[in-house]
Order: C-alpha cells, then structure tokens, then sequence
C-alpha cells in the first residue's frame, strides 16, 4: 500500500493516458482513410526506425484485452483519443459507420466497468485530405474541427463525462515549425497556435449543444520556465519562452488576449476570434514531464533555448528528470490566473527501456520514483489550494512515441510489438495499490469489485 494514496480526495479521479495513432493500429481497416501521420511514417526515413502506426498496439483488434486491464488497474477515468480520419475519412461530410461502431464498443466497455471515459477529439492525427488543404496553417481547419468535434458530440454525447477539443496544441506547433527557416518558422507556428485555438473556441458550444452533461476543456503540455542565469539576457529568454509557451495558450483561453512582449500581442487577433477562444472552461487539462530552464540564444526560433537542470539526470528522451518541479508549476498557474478553472493532469509518465528480464514481471524502479514524486507534488499543491480533480498516467501501454519509433516505453503494461502480448510492468501493480489504498482495496468509486489479472 503506497503511503500517499489516503491522502487524496474521494472525489480524486484516478486514471491513465492513450491516443488513438500511437495504439490502435488497423491503419487502413474499416473504412478508415489515411492521417496526416500515416503518410510521414510511410515515406522513407519517416520515424525512427522505420516505424510505422500501421499495426502499433493493435488495440483496434485487442479492446477487450485493453479494457480488462483498465479494470484491473481499478481506475476512474481512461483518457484516450478518437481517430478523426477513421470516423470521418476526408475530413468533411461522410461519416465512416463501422469507424464509429468502433468507439461505440469502446464506450460501452468503459461503462460497462464502471470507467469514465475522457474522450480528447484531437491527439494530432487528422485526415489527409485536410493535410493537403494545409492542415492547421489554413483557418478553414478550425471549421473542419468544429464540425468535427459536433459529429462526435451527436455521436457520443449521451456516454462521454469529459472532453478534451485539443491535446498539446504547442506540440502541433512546434512539429508544424521544424525544419522551416526562423522567420517562416516564427509565423508559420504562430498562424497554427491561433488555428489550434479558434479550432478549440469553435468546437466549445457544438459540445455543450450536443453533451450537455458532459465536461469541456483543453489539455495543454506545460513546463514553468526559469532563467538560466539572473544575467539580464537569460532572464528576458525565459520571459519570452513563457510567453510563447505557457502563456501562448493560457492567456488567450482563461484571458481573453495573447500574452503580450515589448507592448505588442505575440498574435494580432480581432475582437470576435478572441472571443470565441475565451469560451468558458470546465476544466484544464495539464500534461507534465519535465521543467524548461532556458538560456538565450540566437538560434533559438524565439531566441531562447532549453538547458540541461543541474543535478537532474535525463531520462530516455534526454528531458531533466525532476519531479520535485512540478508543484512549481502548479502554483504558478494558481497564482497567474485566478480564475482558473479546475485540474486535471492529463498526462505524466516516463519513458524507458523496459524490457523483460526472464525473472517475471518488467521491474521499472525509476517510473515509480518518478511517479511517485510526481503524486507527492500533486497532493502538496491540493494542500496549498489548487482545484486538482483527477490524474493520469501516461500510458496505460508501451506505444508508438511519434518520430521516436517504439524504443521509449511508457506503459505500465509491457508490450511485445512481435507477438502483441501484454505484460503488467511492476508499475502497474504499482498503481494498482495507489488506488485501492485510496478507495478500499479491490472496489471502485462504484462500489463494484474490479479485477485484478495480471
């Protein structure tokens, strides 16, 4: 029983993380047209080492597998995504029935064990056709969305108790910049933040229309900046990476108006778009994995840069494994915006090799420090006064980490992307504990007994 859990609120949600591309698989069945994603990863020297979605967990053929272990983890809440091109292949009109029938059985499912779902309508695959249109740098990707995310609704409405519009738009962003020269890159990301965003603002009153009793809100990957140095420069480099990080897409949703530098908006934006952006909010999504200390630099798209934290290790993906930053994160957005609505993390996990041993399980003594850290940090910003409502683990299984290939593995739950079989890590069993310590063991928020395999 791990000391921490008792502590939380009855009400806590406790919960892991998917995404649609990075597990489902079943690239081209069922009607399912091609993303944006799929076509990356079919070009040569796509992702790292060839990779490819085509198969990845095959959860598209494996959801009762995959439910079985939600249920026996115990949890409150699955956060997964839905794929837009499997349910509407073009990106407008037709609507894809057996892709829709697909994430009805996965709704069902959840229910069925008693597991809110937590449904994010975009996790950064979307259909070709709308690629080729331009993606996110077209302001027509906003319509799009919207009508998108109101096809879901419709859809789904009467099953899902959160939405999420959007996940990380400033990954988006910064994928869409990579590559282009710094002035292309400086405008070229900033039109797809604004896109994202009115994107987001669109879609807001199509679910409250269809889902009324559903939550809406926004997941956002945010670090907490801090200078480098106290030298004048570092410091004025950290004040623009908050602003063209953190404060890019908090200030317009929560504020009603870019962050500002040097007396200007970072984006120009009229009276109306700014108000559709700024619709009201159920919740915050906040995703967290590591703290950004940045140093100025002339390369740097916005003149600033990331640098190593002293003291801190790395973890697989080269990102400062500290914990112990994220409560100072926490209370900066409680401080910064006092009209924040409540948190949820929507993602915080670990990458690492993870592979068996030949011993039993897959021991992975550095993800539950790590999460374990991270919980502490949770629960002591709870204690100072930050509306925190729910916490997910990324991920529920090893998965395909984007341009990174299958070599980082977050899951609690192992996966053999030769024979597909799942393997709980020690993690799992891990969590496991966390939340029947909280709960009671062995039953959940329903009073129903979970299941315990694995």
């Amino acid at each position: 029983m791990d000391e921490l859990a008792p502590a939380f609120p009855p009400e806590f949600r406790w919960g892991v993380a998917t995404a649609a591309y990075q597990i489902e698989g079943a690239w081209n069945a069922d009607g399912k047209g091609p993303s944006n994603w799929d076509t990356r990863a079919h070009r040569p020297g796509g992702l790292a080492g060839g990779a490819t979605g085509d198969v990845a967990c095959d959860h598209y053929h494996r959801t009762a597998e995959d439910l079985d272990l939600l249920a026996g983890l115990g949890v409150d809440s699955y956060r997964f995504s839905v794929s837009w091109p499997r349910v509407q292949p073009t990106g407008r009109g037709r609507w894809n029935g057996r892709g829709v029938a697909f994430y009805d059985r996965l709704l069902d499912g959840l229910l069925a064990r008693g597991i809110e779902p937590m449904l994010t309508v975009y996790h950064w695959d979307h259909p070709q056709p709308i690629e080729d249109a331009g993606g996110w740098a077209g302001r027509d990707t906003a319509a799009r969305f919207a009508d998108y995310a109101e096809g879901l609704a419709v859809r789904f409405g009467d099953r899902v108790t959160r939405w999420i519009t959007v996940n990380e738009p400033l990954s988006v962003v910064h994928d869409g910049m990579a590559g282009l020269p710094t002035a292309s890159a400086r405008g070229h990301g900033l039109r797809v933040a604004h896109h994202l965003l009115l994107g987001h603002g669109l879609a807001v009153p199509r679910l409250r229309a269809h889902a009324p009793a559903g939550e809406i809100g926004i997941s956002l990957n945010l670090a907490g900046t801090t200078p480098a140095t106290e030298g004048p420069e570092d410091v004025a480099a950290a004040a623009r990476a908050e602003a063209y990080e953190d404060r890019l897409f908090l200030d317009p949703l929560l504020r009603g108006d870019y962050p500002h530098l040097d007396g200007r908006p970072v984006i120009e934006a009229g009276d109306a778009d700014r108000a559709t952006i700024a619709a009201p909010l159920d919740f915050l999504g906040v995703n967290w994995y590591a703290p950004a200390r940045i140093a100025a630099s002339a390369s740097g798209v916005f003149g600033y840069t990331r640098v190593p934290v002293p003291g801190a290790s790395t973890n697989l993906l080269g990102w400062p494994v500290a914990p112990e930053t994220f409560g100072a994160l926490l209370a900066w957005l409680r401080a910064a915006y006092p009209d924040l609505p409540p948190i949820h993390v929507t993602e915080n996990g670990f990458p690492g090799l993870d592979e068996p041993d030949g011993t039993g399980p897959v021991h992975d003594p550095r993800r539950i420090a790590y999460l374990r850290a991270c919980l502490r940090q949770v629960h002591a910003a709870l204690e100072a006064g930050s509306d925190i409502r729910g916490y997910h683990v990324w991920s529920l299984l090893d998965n395909l980490e984007w341009d990174h290939g299958y070599r980082p593995r977050f899951g609690l739950a192992h996966v053999d992307f030769t024979t597909l079989a799942r393997t709980p890590k020690a993690s799992y069993r891990w969590y496991r504990q966390v939340i029947a310590a909280h709960r009671g063991a062995g039953t959940g928020r329903d009073g129903k007994e979970r299941a315990c395999s694995g």
